[in-house]
């Protein structure tokens, strides 16, 4: 018994001559850690900052680079080569649509006719006399109402009804229309019909129909915030000292327009549709400023459609088909 028991005393032993020896604290330390295997984890490095006294980055280097390592360099963001051009909106998603003003108000219907199209409107608005009660006003006693065509100014199809009891604007938009007043306003007034109406806005489906691609409007609106970026950065580029800051302050301005013109539309923040249409031909207006093709898209915002799941293998042995379930006898 006694070798066995002086033997388990040798590591008692040798953890008293540790500590009895006279070298320095490191090296009794370096020494435990390797009787006992211990290894502690290694401080941080703190990193010094301008502000706590420490060197100053040099030009293109972060704040955040390590002494000692080379630190990635600050790059402006790139510039594109060109105008970026989305897929310009089909006339045929609007032709003989039944849409309505922000979704839920009177009605609106476009069909082609000679020179342009005509379109059958209901404007909706408020009675003059008692502004709190509603009222409807059929443009043209009910009969389509002609508009030519105006061209694509802004790259997008444009029609016109100067002569027109209310006379509008209309650009095209996928699925739906924008309507503008060519007389400025916001209102066309009916004093015979003591209705005040308000067709400024924008056309399109109810939002029970817009609500399941939702997802599909976010993705593709993307897209087009991004086109109108690059296009605003690539006009500023092009642009002369002295041109750069109305630039500037129009691109600025651009989310709160858009704010103003699509919070009114039904369910707007469910679908988020009249966002996506508007920005679409914002980046497509910028594209025709800058001398761009709008026949000739360089980007889409298209969304690829979703694969269909593949089914699942059958697992050897059992049928997933049947009701019997584990245990079962088979025939």
């Amino acid at each position: 018994m006694r070798p066995t028991r002086s033997i388990r005393l040798l590591p008692l032993a040798a953890l008293a001559a540790a500590l009895a020896m006279p070298a320095g604290p490191a090296q009794a330390q370096n020494f435990l850690e390797r009787l006992f295997g211990i290894k502690p984890e290694r401080p941080p490095v703190p990193q010094l900052r301008p502000s706590d006294g420490g060197p100053v980055p040099g030009p293109g280097q972060s704040e955040d680079a390590v002494p000692g390592q080379p630190a990635p360099e600050m790059r402006p963001p790139p510039v594109p080569r060109g105008p970026v051009v989305l897929k310009a909106p089909a006339e045929d998603s609007v032709i003989g649509q039944d849409l309505q003003r922000n979704g839920m108000g009177g009605s609106l219907r476009l069909e082609r006719a000679a020179g342009g199209v005509a379109a059958t409107i209901t404007l909706p608005g408020t009675k003059i006399s008692q502004p709190t009660e509603s009222c409807t006003v059929k443009l043209g006693g009910g009969k389509p109402v002609p508009f030519t065509s105006a061209g694509r100014p802004e790259g997008v199809p444009r029609y016109e009804a100067p002569t027109a009891e209310c006379p509008l604007r209309l650009d095209v938009t996928e699925g739906a229309v924008l309507a503008t007043t060519l007389e400025g306003g916001a209102t066309c007034t009916f004093t015979a019909a003591d209705c005040a109406t308000t067709p400024v806005g924008m056309w399109g489906p109810a939002p029970a129909s817009l609500t399941p691609r939702a997802g599909e409007f976010d993705t593709a609106r993307g897209v087009a915030d991004k086109a109108v970026r690059d296009n605003y950065k690539l006009m500023t580029q092009r642009a002369r000292s002295e041109d750069v800051r109305p630039i500037v302050a129009e691109q600025a301005a651009f989310s709160a327009d858009r704010e103003q013109f699509c919070r009114a539309y039904a369910r707007e923040g469910v679908h988020g549709f009249c966002h996506l249409r508007y920005t679409e031909n914002r980046a497509l207006a910028l594209a025709t400023r800058l001398g761009a093709n709008t026949a000739a898209p360089t980007a889409a915002t298209a969304v690829a459609p979703r694969r269909a799941p593949r089914p699942r293998p059958a697992v050897e042995g059992l049928n997933p088909d049947a009701g019997a379930g584990f245990g079962a006898d088979p025939e």
